[in-house]
């Protein structure tokens, strides 16, 4: 019986302590360079990472970039460049809770909220009166379409659109399958606690890897920069708060997916078949019925991230689009 209790303890220790406390894995080169070459402003007291890169000389064009969930404005970096070469000012932020912002908890966050950071960089940086290209992925493309209600409804403080250019995001509920993970995560308030803490870097890894096609998958080190960036300041210990956005799309759909049928702003999507998140055929066959807007599908084994799967062809139909009006 001695012996039974010994091994239950030599097993439960560790197990506890890895509970409590699990280090931050160290930033990769790559990581630290696109945080040194960023600055930080305040949103109600929260302080918020943004990069800020001017380009193009000669123009006068802003684009703004949002991330998806659950990564970062990292996942940018490979169009980064060509974009500054086109645009006068190239902007992309990390959202409250997510890469190297602040990551409170417990906090209640949201879609709205989330729309109003953008909303304070955008002032913050003196181009309130700009007429300003967003690009958005997956999270991102439902905090656009709250900025574009509000540019619509002509709200306070809101954003001028020149142009929005989402890219496989969940638009529709019907039509979005969240990952097993993230149901668990948004809906079991007695396990979250407990798999926020105990996700590693395999599972992290396995669960993301699902989401790009078996042609594109990341390198060993962009995986890992996506898993450093998530846990940076503890941010996988927000994730159940955070993945309260899929309860909001659900509530709110005919706020969102109105202002896409009714805006006047061009509007293009560029969409990767292969994902399993919003897969083909039943998602972008709403999108069509729904839309007064452009489509770009790109090759058939691209998925859910095509602005890292594909970035040339990413960057070839958004030139497009924006040199369509």
């Amino acid at each position: 019986m001695r012996e039974w209790w010994i091994h239950v303890g030599l097993i439960c220790i560790p197990l506890v302590a890895v509970y409590l406390h699990i280090p931050p894995p160290q930033l990769s080169p790559a990581l630290q360079k696109w945080q040194s070459a960023g600055q930080l402003f305040h949103f109600r007291g929260r302080g918020i990472f943004y990069r800020d890169s001017y380009g193009a000389l000669g123009s006068s064009d802003v684009v703004i970039l949002l991330h998806g969930f659950p990564t970062s404005s990292y996942d940018w970096n490979k169009i980064w460049e060509p974009l500054t070469q086109r645009f006068h000012r190239v902007i992309a932020l990390d959202f409250l809770g997510f890469g190297f912002s602040d990551k409170p908890r417990p906090h209640r966050y949201s879609i709205f909220e989330q729309a109003s950071v953008v909303e304070a960089l955008v002032a913050h940086l003196g181009l309130s009166n700009q007429r300003v290209n967003l690009v958005s992925h997956d999270y991102g493309d439902t905090v656009a379409l709250e900025l574009l209600y509000r540019s619509d409804q002509n709200r306070t403080g809101h954003l001028t659109l020149n142009s929005l250019c989402l890219s496989n995001g969940g638009i529709f509920p019907e039509t979005h399958y969240p990952r097993l993970m993230q149901r668990l995560l948004k809906d079991s308030s007695i396990l979250s606690p407990l798999l926020m803490r105990l996700t590693n870097f395999m599972i992290f890894q396995k669960g993301i890897g699902e989401v790009f096609g078996p042609y594109t998958q990341p390198t060993d080190t962009e995986f890992w920069d996506m898993w450093t960036s998530l846990r940076y300041n503890d941010g996988n210990l927000a994730l159940d708060s955070i993945l309260q956005y899929i309860n909001q799309r659900l509530k709110h759909r005919e706020r969102w997916v109105g202002a896409l049928t009714s805006t006047v702003v061009p509007l293009h999507m560029i969409y990767g078949p292969l994902d399993p998140v919003n897969p083909y055929p039943q998602f972008i066959r709403l999108y069509q019925k729904s839309m007064r807007s452009t489509i770009t599908i790109l090759d058939e084994h691209i998925s859910h991230y095509p602005q890292l799967e594909d970035p040339t062809g990413f960057l070839n139909a958004y030139f497009n689009f924006i040199h369509s009006f």
